[in-house]
């Protein structure tokens, strides 16, 4: 399947102040958040991407353009001259479609815009480019495939720490709990999608505003829940937290790599 990913947001600013990073861009490890979530995917045998542009498109198109694969894949230097041979690949294996969507476009507008860029796939798969996770992709689109709904959607824990209330009439707290006491949950941003999902998506509408209020109407949406791993990059102390797990060798999203404890 195709996989669609939206990359144009405005992204984080920089500690100092002084600039926004692409989110896309921000950096675990060695490697970019994208890398990390198209190697999520790959992992899973989709490899046909469509990149959907805005905010900092040009630092995208230029990793890419400059991508070298001996930073993130084993390879043997031999001979006089270092001659070098891969043992093996991950960006030769991928197609990648980068479409410009506009600066402050919605999801849903930019998902509009790669229309034609899925061709005539019957399904196919989006992410918002934000989050990482270690659930089982293949059951996800398994269950897809089967129930026949028009959309699918993670559905995971919230990964922040609040407290939820329970408030009467007279404004009086009846509870106090730990979100993750309850039963919340939240959409992890990993969809699965029928084609059928741009007849829902009206001029200037958002993804899971309008259409998702219809496709809940007509009982078209389901969702995969998923008690695991699940962390959003939505701030640079979020991304200080993968990179500090990265490096300890505990990295669950990383589910292409053995050595990364899940």
């Amino acid at each position: 399947m195709k996989v669609v990913l939206f990359c144009g947001g405005l992204g984080l600013r920089m500690q100092d102040g002084k600039g926004r990073i692409p989110k896309p861009m921000v950096k675990l490890g060695q490697r970019p958040l994208v890398w990390h979530v198209m190697k999520y995917y790959a992992h899973y045998g989709h490899t046909d991407f469509i990149l959907c542009l805005g905010y900092g498109a040009e630092s995208i198109k230029d990793y890419f353009l400059d991508y070298n694969e001996l930073l993130s894949n084993d390879f043997k230097l031999s001979g006089s001259d270092g001659q070098i041979t891969l043992m093996s690949h991950d960006l030769k294996s991928w197609n990648i479609t980068f479409v410009h969507t506009g600066m402050k476009s919605v999801v849903g507008q930019r998902l509009k815009m790669v229309e034609s860029h899925i061709g005539d796939d019957e399904h196919f798969l989006a992410n918002y480019s934000d989050g990482l996770t270690n659930a089982p992709l293949d059951q996800m689109v398994d269950a897809h495939l089967a129930n026949g709904k028009i959309a699918s959607l993670l559905c995971v824990r919230p990964t922040y720490s609040f407290h939820t209330l329970e408030v009467d009439d007279a404004n009086l707290v009846q509870r106090v709990q730990r979100a993750e006491d309850g039963d919340l949950w939240m959409n992890g941003g990993f969809f699965v999608f029928r084609r059928e999902i741009f007849d829902y998506i009206g001029p200037g509408q958002d993804l899971v505003n309008e259409p998702f209020a219809q496709l809940i109407e007509k009982n078209e949406l389901t969702a995969w829940r998923h008690d695991g791993f699940y962390y959003p990059v939505d701030t640079l102390k979020d991304r200080q937290i993968l990179e500090d797990l990265l490096e300890a060798g505990n990295a669950p999203w990383s589910v292409w790599d053995a050595t990364q404890s899940a």
